[in-house]
């Protein structure tokens, strides 16, 4: 967990418009940004992508990534014959990120990413190809630009670095950390059916022409729905987003199947050498950096655990954890905070803060680690009012800070979790957690004849379950797997 600094400031975003090429169709239509701008932003933006997320420390895996990227790449809208230079020259970035989380995205100008968690969830070269096909896509389509013009991010309270849309506390927000509000407002941006839409049927089109089975990739989108029933939520990614991937599942098969039919074979799965690149790939979080146990947040590395209240979600970040009520109605983050040396200045420096009306503020009576204890009110621009509750505290030579909030109606139905959450706060001594390591995924060819769930761990390591590992595999835990499979479990 690395220092985060801590503001607060509201952002409105605004661009302009104009008739631009659309390098997919060639014909003019109203973007917010230029393509130099698009370029602009996206190299801008990257390096806070990077620094939040991590890069993984596998070159092996990130190059054969960047390979089959710039294989689709190459059959894209911006690298043919008759495309303009100004796209044609365009550099592209394949990155892997750090993160656990089923996800990938892509920034304007042809900056690219997917997770170690999505790399997981795959099966084979082809369902890789489809999805960077289809962040190509959304590259070449400019959707970013096109959605600018018609949904506008708002303001974006950020708050310790995490950049949370206004939304949250009502209903359907998301957070990311440590990014700048242009970064963020490009990660929030949700795209439309028809976008999302386009970007399948490009997907398609890139990974067919390069000689992939571009149908492979409708297996992805059930795991994607199977995710999304198993935690309750949305998955937080563009991928995710309209249209239902259960219709997008028919909708790849079909178009793959024209694409058959225009005389494109499609025949490389290679499922060997894909399982062969993820042999060995971290699988859920990275327990040493912190995870969620028994109504705990456990970090073995600092030697701290705090309480996670009852139905809260998780987000551990590079920067900061972050827990969300069911309803998100309120949050609390908790971060490393450098920049001062005491608990009491920590608090002190949000409290001093123009717009910061402190209501209360007090050392924690018998606190072994000199907490300090504050509530605070916020208003925004648009008259709203959130309550804060705020603790400092200082474990040997770590300062860490608590900092929950909702709106002022809610505030007195929170104060009692972000209290028994803060007062948890304690010196890890449990040997089982301090010598906890990664769960990794490893590639076994099965010996015999069985149901899945027999060829699985017991016990199961803490980070993954056995739904997890199932959906990881594309089966069934009842499924029977035939002798000779390859199939990834959990060591």
């Amino acid at each position: 967990m690395k220092h985060t600094r801590y503001i607060l400031l509201f952002v409105l975003i605004s661009s302009c418009v104009s008739l631009q090429e659309s390098p997919v169709s060639g014909t003019k239509r109203a973007y917010a940004y230029s393509w130099a701008d698009e370029v602009k932003m996206g190299k801008e933006y990257d390096p806070q992508i990077v620094a939040e997320f991590g890069l993984l420390d596998d070159a092996d895996m990130t190059a054969y990534v960047v390979r089959v990227g710039n294989e689709v790449l190459a059959e894209s809208h911006l690298r043919r014959d008759d495309t303009k230079a100004m796209f044609k020259n365009t550099e592209f970035t394949f990155r892997v990120l750090d993160s656990p989380v089923v996800n990938a995205f892509a920034l304007p100008g042809g900056y690219n990413y997917v997770t170690r968690g999505l790399l997981a969830h795959l099966e084979n070269e082809a369902q890789l190809a489809m999805v960077l096909g289809h962040e190509v896509g959304h590259v070449a389509a400019r959707h970013a630009s096109q959605q600018a013009l018609t949904q506008s991010a708002g303001s974006l309270l950020v708050i310790g670095g995490a950049v949370l849309t206004e939304t949250i506390l009502g209903g359907g927000g998301a957070q990311v950390m440590e990014l700048g509000s242009g970064a963020a407002q490009l990660l929030f941006l949700s795209y439309s059916r028809d976008a999302e839409s386009e970007s399948d049927r490009l997907g398609v089109e890139y990974a067919a022409r390069a000689g992939y089975l571009a149908a492979e990739g409708s297996k992805f989108f059930t795991s994607l729905k199977r995710i999304s029933a198993a935690s309750g939520q949305r998955i937080p990614t563009h991928l995710s987003s309209h249209p239902d991937p259960g219709d997008r599942e028919v909708d790849i098969k079909r178009r793959s199947d024209r694409f058959k039919e225009q005389g494109y074979a499609q025949e490389t799965i290679a499922r060997d050498r894909y399982l062969a690149a993820i042999d060995g790939i971290m699988v859920g979080e990275n327990p040493r950096e912190g995870f969620v146990k028994d109504g705990l947040f456990i970090h073995p590395d600092l030697k701290f655990q705090f309480g996670v209240p009852s139905g809260w979600r998780v987000q551990n970040g590079k920067s900061a954890v972050v827990m969300v009520e069911a309803n998100q109605k309120a949050v609390m983050q908790f971060s490393m905070v450098s920049d001062v040396s005491t608990p009491a200045e920590a608090v002190d420096q949000i409290g001093n803060q123009e717009g910061v009306t402190v209501l209360d503020r007090q050392a924690v009576s018998g606190s072994q680690f000199g907490a300090y204890r504050m509530i605070a009110e916020v208003k925004d621009d648009k008259g709203n009012t959130y309550n804060f509750y705020i603790v400092a505290l200082k474990q040997g030579s770590n300062l860490y800070r608590f900092v929950g909030y909702s709106l002022k109606s809610d505030f007195s139905a929170y104060q009692s979790a972000f209290s028994s959450a803060t007062g948890a706060f304690a010196v890890l001594t449990n040997q089982t957690y301090l010598n906890v390591k990664p769960t990794r995924l490893r590639v076994i060819t099965t010996t015999r004849r069985d149901a899945f769930k027999n060829f699985l761990p017991n016990p199961m390591p803490l980070t993954v379950t056995p739904d997890e590992i199932a959906i990881m595999n594309q089966v069934f835990l009842d499924d029977v797997i035939p002798a000779g499979t390859k199939i990834k479990i959990p060591i």
